[in-house]
Formats: structure tokens, C-alpha cells, sequence
């Protein structure tokens, strides 16, 4: 049965918080609100909580596509190579902001993710996932989770997610109605960006 904690975004309870930090810390797997949709996640850190993610999405954990999600763009060289002017300059418009960005990964990434050429990093505009990194002290590894309904492909219900999510997680936070409509994914990895997915982000960052 999975823990099920209501957060305010406007003012993130620091004992809620603490309470998902604990959970992340022991490997627990939280489902939590972002910009965008809701979203399932891990600490970085933590392979046996990876796994268990790339278990639930039916793939092996080098082929999963997870997103980084990270208190700001100060640790981004833990993640990602060197980045030039022009790309750091798109970062600081879009970010905190409801995009995911392909980025070339680092040679200090955790072990599971050595051999990722590129890595998303996201930076979602919303107060409860940045304070949850913020305490956690490094990224979490996230992915959407997404609705069997065609309709709706994103679940936007807190208590309808803990009710199809409650043997799979330990944690589902209730931070509010999440939308359906996922983060704007932009390839940064080369010379030029490369729109992948238009979503809820808008291309005039450029």
C-alpha cells in the first residue's frame, strides 16, 4: 500500500517533505506532481529503485527513457558535457519551465547510465519538485506516467493515480489536479536544436 500525502505547492510543508526524502533515500519509488503531468521517480542514486522503474515500464534500464530533474542548472556539469554559450542561454530562458532537454551526458554520470550518449534534464516550474530535489541533494530520475485511456493519456487525478498506482509505488504525493499535456522535448546534443515533441512549452525561447 502506498503512502499517500497531500503537499500545497504555494508553501511545500518541510515535515512532508522530509517524509518523501525518507522514502527516496530507502529506495522508494514516489509519484509526484510537476509543471506538466504527474510523474514517477527515484533517487539517482539508488539502482535498485532504477530498476524497479525500468521494470514497471517493461524495458531494461539502459534502454528506459528517463528525464533528470534538477534543482537548477548550477550541478549540470555532473550530468552533462560542456555546454556552449548559446545553448546555456536557451536553458536559462526555458528553465524552470515545463521542457525536457537532450543534452550530451558526462563521464560522471552514476554506472547505470555510462553508456547514455545523452541524458533529458528537466527543470519543472513547480515548488513541490524543486524542494524535494532541493532536500534530497542531487536529481531525481523521473519519467510521465501515462493513462491506458486513449482520451486521456496523461492521469491528472491524485487519488485515481493512488488507486491504479498503489501496489506498484510507496508513495504518491496529492499536490493538486496535474494536467495531461507533457513537457516540450528539445534536442540540444547538437549543433542546432531539434524540436523531438511539442508539449506544453513554448518554442519561442529561441
Amino acid at each position: 500500500m502506498a503512502e499517500f500525502i497531500k503537499i500545497y505547492e504555494e508553501n511545500p510543508n518541510p515535515k512532508e517533505v522530509k517524509k518523501v526524502i525518507d522514502v527516496l533515500k530507502r529506495g522508494g519509488l514516489v509519484i509526484f506532481p510537476t509543471d506538466t503531468v504527474y510523474a514517477l521517480g527515484c533517487d539517482i542514486n539508488n539502482n535498485k529503485a532504477l530498476e524497479r522503474i525500468a521494470r514497471i515500464k517493461g524495458v531494461k534500464l539502459e534502454k528506459a527513457k528517463l528525464s533528470f530533474i534538477c534543482q537548477d542548472l548550477s550541478n549540470l556539469s555532473d550530468h552533462v558535457k560542456q555546454i556552449n554559450t548559446s545553448t546555456f542561454k536557451i536553458l536559462k530562458r526555458a528553465l524552470p519551465g515545463p521542457y525536457t532537454f537532450i543534452l550530451p551526458g558526462s563521464k560522471s554520470l552514476p554506472s547505470v547510465f555510462k553508456k547514455k550518449k545523452e541524458v533529458g534534464i528537466r527543470i519543472p516550474n513547480n515548488n513541490i519538485t524543486l524542494e524535494i530535489v532541493k532536500a534530497l541533494g542531487n536529481p531525481l530520475v523521473s519519467t510521465s506516467i501515462r493513462d491506458e485511456d486513449e482520451i486521456l493519456e496523461y492521469t491528472t487525478d491524485p487519488e485515481l493515480i493512488l488507486e491504479k498506482w498503489d501496489n506498484l509505488v510507496d508513495l504518491v504525493i496529492d499536490g493538486g489536479y496535474g494536467g495531461n499535456e507533457g513537457s516540450t522535448i528539445i534536442d540540444l546534443s547538437n549543433d542546432e536544436p531539434v524540436v523531438v515533441r511539442e508539449g506544453k512549452g513554448s518554442l519561442n525561447i529561441f
